[in-house]
């Protein structure tokens, strides 16, 4: 799993940060996921090293317009020259609207098919390896937050210990693969979990924005991996935080801290702390890690490849 942020300002786009998108690659099955899609995502898609042919899924979080405006270019653009088999969409309530309307009034047809999901708070897509919720976050308008599952799997298979135990293989191979218990033909009884390392603990990441501090963040943070997490204002401009419905870099920090998470990723900063100012990035990065130590400050085009967790470091 690798995160990679496409847009890291919040309310406008300024020289070196594009509004909000994060990309989350899945590199096991060749598949690119998009949360948020701000006006110029497309454009910063073709500046990564990331590809559109393999985006499957958008989850948005709310109707405003630096999380949304770039949908629709991106989702035409897809069409003509992304070669994408099928996009799901989740989203809020109005967004199936939105892209009809667009579709409507700009005469666009997509040439491949789209579903948009209309979410609400609990599990809003589930297969074999992952599962993805989502919960309601504190905000001016309707607002989700997502939370991304790996499915626990069995440790490496120890092939060079089933074979000297002589256990033939075939289909008896992947049941001990799974951890299964297996009567085999001579009547021993092998445990696939003595033939197996520790388990591969599946990984976990929130995507929280926009939002002040709620409880909704921190429980879709439990225990994450990583925490990507809203931090708009400073932490003396609280009352603006609290009138707007933001969260300054603190209450970011409160929430990863609560969460019990292990790494905190800050983004969706105001234009308003660029260097030469009196509050500046890095000063907010200062107040959150006085909180929560292992905290970063995301970037546009920043990468992050999220760790795996054994059993054994639980």
């Amino acid at each position: 799993m690798q995160i990679t942020f496409l847009g890291t300002s919040s309310g406008v786009p300024t020289r070196a940060r594009n509004v909000s998108s994060v990309a989350l690659r899945l590199p096991q099955r060749a598949e690119l996921w998009l949360f948020d899609c701000g006006e110029g995502t497309q454009h910063q898609l073709l500046r990564s090293e990331l590809r559109i042919s393999q985006l499957s899924r958008i989850f948005i979080t709310h109707m405003h317009g630096d999380h949304i405006f770039g949908l629709m270019g991106l989702l035409a653009s897809c069409g003509l020259a992304g070669n994408v088999e099928k996009i799901d969409i989740y989203g809020p309530p109005g967004l199936n609207e939105y892209i009809q309307s667009a579709l409507r009034y700009s005469h666009t047809h997509f040439s491949y098919p789209v579903k948009v999901h209309a979410v609400r708070p609990g599990v809003v897509y589930e297969d074999d390896e992952f599962t993805v919720t989502c919960g309601a976050l504190h905000h001016r308008i309707t607002a989700f937050g997502y939370r991304v599952a790996e499915k626990d799997r069995a440790g490496r298979f120890d092939i060079e210990k089933a074979k000297e135990l002589q256990i033939p293989p075939g289909r008896i191979y992947g049941q001990l693969k799974r951890g299964e218990t297996v009567t085999l033909t001579d009547g021993r009884v092998i445990d696939g979990k003595e033939l197996c390392g520790p388990t591969e603990i599946g990984r976990k990441i929130a995507y929280c924005t926009d939002t002040v501090f709620c409880e909704g963040a921190v429980e879709l943070a439990q225990d994450a991996d990583v925490l990507i997490h809203e931090a708009t204002f400073a932490h003396q401009d609280a009352d603006m935080a609290f009138q707007r419905l933001h969260s300054t870099s603190t209450m970011a920090a409160q929430t990863a801290l609560a969460a019990q998470a292990h790494r905190l990723i800050m983004t969706h900063f105001s234009p308003r702390y660029a260097p030469g100012n009196s509050i500046e990035l890095k000063d907010l990065l200062q107040e959150a890690r006085a909180i929560f130590p292992n905290t970063n400050m995301a970037h546009d085009f920043m990468v992050y490849d999220v760790p795996r967790r054994r059993e054994a470091d639980e």
